[in-house]
């Protein structure tokens, strides 16, 4: 399924380009494509915070595929996990609850075909049900994308360990449990997470790797202020925030119109 026709999501990574991508939580292909068709530079499918299945996960990579690039958020840092997730077809994966550069290499080695890791080979879906096997098994290593959330305060402490991991392509800050780990829950513009923010984005740009955040509920000025900052690999709302902003707005203006008359 990889396609050399343009730059991977890993070489725009690399080349320090900003990519704006997306969450896809309510687990629809209908809203994969239509994010897809909008523009968004990558699209994440959530497996933790979600009922989303492998199958969905398959089918959303299919809709967005040649439009977007198809990433997932896997529900735990597992070699088996991971595997079934690249094996579906997607590009990368974004790792929940990464703290130490141990469980960071444990992500990278499992993402990664020998001798960089230990992906077991197959036939499926990446490499065109076998069709494209020597091609896909050549290309993956240097095109799958691994991303580390840093999530916790010990995470924000050992951030410079785990940018160190060869294979680590970026990082990405889940501001709300972030907070929790410091005992703010909810807090995401508290003084302790703005300082923890900024010790990733400083460490990200030693290392030279890419410093992603979530903006969840996103406007003009957030994403601008967001950039500014220094983020790279930036998480534009998802598909539930943009259908509830919506829905609600438009439901209060059928409730305002019909009280009108």
């Amino acid at each position: 399924m990889l396609k050399d026709d343009k730059p991977s999501l890993r070489q725009r990574l690399q080349a320090g380009e900003i990519v704006l991508g997306s969450w896809l939580m309510a687990s629809s292909a209908v809203n994969a494509e239509i994010l897809a068709d909008a523009g968004f530079d990558w699209l994440a499918a959530d497996c933790e915070h979600s009922d989303t299945s492998i199958e969905q996960v398959t089918n959303m990579a299919r809709a967005v595929q040649g439009r977007s690039t198809m990433l997932v958020r896997v529900r735990e840092c597992d070699t088996l996990v991971i595997r079934q997730a690249l094996d579906v077809g997607t590009e990368g994966v974004i790792v929940p609850l990464i703290e130490t550069p141990e469980q960071a290499a444990h992500a990278v080695r499992a993402a990664k075909y020998p001798p960089q890791g230990v992906r077991g080979y197959s036939f499926g879906r990446s490499n065109d049900w076998g069709i494209n096997f020597d091609g896909y098994a050549a290309a993956a290593n240097d095109r799958i994308v691994v991303i580390a959330m840093i999530e916790s305060a010990l995470a924000v402490e050992n951030i410079d360990a785990i940018l160190a991991v060869d294979g680590i392509d970026g990082v990405y800050i889940g501001p709300y449990d972030m907070s929790g780990s410091y005992g703010i829950t909810g807090q995401t513009s508290h003084p302790k997470i703005i300082e923890a923010r900024q010790l990733v984005l400083d460490a990200c740009a030693n290392a030279g790797k890419a410093a992603g955040v979530h903006v969840v509920l996103p406007t003009p000025e957030s994403l601008r202020a967001t950039i500014a900052e220094g983020f790279r690999f930036v998480g534009v709302g998802g598909d539930i925030m943009f259908l509830t902003q919506t829905g609600y707005k438009f439901a209060e203006l059928g409730r305002q119109c019909r009280e009108e008359l």
